[in-house]
């Protein structure tokens, strides 16, 4: 075997087939602007958590939708607001982040 200096760690691809995804559709069905957010990070770029904790909405969401635990994430949000008003799709991501709390306590 040749020895390039690297090593091919293993594939972190997830089996999506395997996530349970209940908890994330009564979130989208007590709180649409889940299925509604596109990820465009305004609500990152605006955060003063996420500067300082790498608090995300657009992450938390994909977190979720792959069945990962974001609690460590949501303890950082402030709920101060700032994401809502300058989300394009007009989300209120703050009443979204409590739900989120609500569902995945």
């Amino acid at each position: 075997m040749t020895d390039f200096g690297f090593k091919l760690s293993k594939s972190s691809t997830i089996d999506l087939s395997r996530v349970e995804l209940d908890r994330f559709e009564e979130l989208c069905r007590q709180e649409p602007g889940a299925k509604v957010c596109i990820g465009c990070g305004s609500c990152t770029a605006s955060c003063p958590a996420g500067r300082l904790s790498g608090m995300s909405v657009r992450k938390v969401l994909l977190g979720l939708q792959r069945g990962q635990k974001v609690n460590d994430m949501l303890q950082c949000c402030m709920l101060c607001g700032k994401c809502t008003m300058v989300c394009p799709r007009g989300i209120n991501t703050r009443n979204l982040i409590l739900t989120i709390c609500r569902i995945y306590d």
